[in-house]
């Protein structure tokens, strides 16, 4: 069975200031998220990973880099994990885009929505599975991959390869700068670790009063 990490880039502005972000160039990791690479980093160190993988957006090539430098590996650009195409919705607010009546069709039945000028939610998870099926028939049954990504393509994943209806994708939580270990083979799969974040401190913790709200609640 090959071993899966799904990593979730590191923080940025957009982030903090709930933006979509989706495709953008030149989105960066701010200080907090640079810290979170760099605590990846230290935290895989010791695994026996044989390849990384990153979505080519600026924030996962710069997440994933701390971890290659360390193991002495390229970061090998993937399309297949980049962050859901939003289409027109990139760039714009989450509190402006609440007040569209389109915004309903995400929250009741995001199997069925696409978002204007980009991707189906449903083809966002065929594409993170294709690139995950891909890459377990390229390396050996014992390899353990390291895969930087977005949010929503590895809440997707999960919930394709656990056998969750679509519709409830929004009820995972995966933080910037965490990781999640996926064990697949053709005969099944296994959720190993989900959203472990290295960065994580109950001293910083704030219980969240805000509903799920988007599929990129936390861009």
């Amino acid at each position: 069975m090959s071993i899966f990490l799904l990593i979730r880039h590191g923080e940025t502005d957009y982030n903090k200031k709930m933006l979509f972000p989706g495709r953008l160039p030149e989105i960066h990791l701010n200080p907090r998220g640079r810290k979170q690479a760099g605590l990846l980093a230290e935290k895989l160190l010791a695994a026996p990973i044989s390849a990384i993988y990153s979505s080519p957006l600026d924030r996962t090539m710069e997440t994933a880099g701390p971890l290659a430098k360390a193991l002495t590996l390229d970061i090998l650009p993937t399309s297949g994990l980049l962050e859901m195409d939003c289409g027109d919705w990139q760039g714009q607010s989450l509190k402006k885009l609440r007040r569209q009546k389109i915004w309903q069709s995400v929250q009741q039945h995001p199997s069925l929505f696409h978002f204007p000028g980009g991707e189906s939610i449903a083809e966002c998870q065929q594409r993170i599975v294709q690139v995950l099926e891909t890459l377990r028939l390229k390396h050996s049954t014992q390899e353990l991959i390291a895969c930087f990504s977005h949010s929503d393509p590895i809440k997707l994943a999960i919930t394709y390869y656990l056998g969750l209806p679509l519709d409830n994708f929004q009820r995972l939580n995966i933080n910037t700068g965490s990781v999640t270990a996926l064990q697949i083979s053709d005969n099944g799969s296994r959720l190993l670790m989900m959203n472990d974040d290295p960065s994580f401190s109950w001293e910083s913790w704030k219980p969240s009063t805000s509903p799920v709200t988007s599929p990129q609640s936390k861009p």
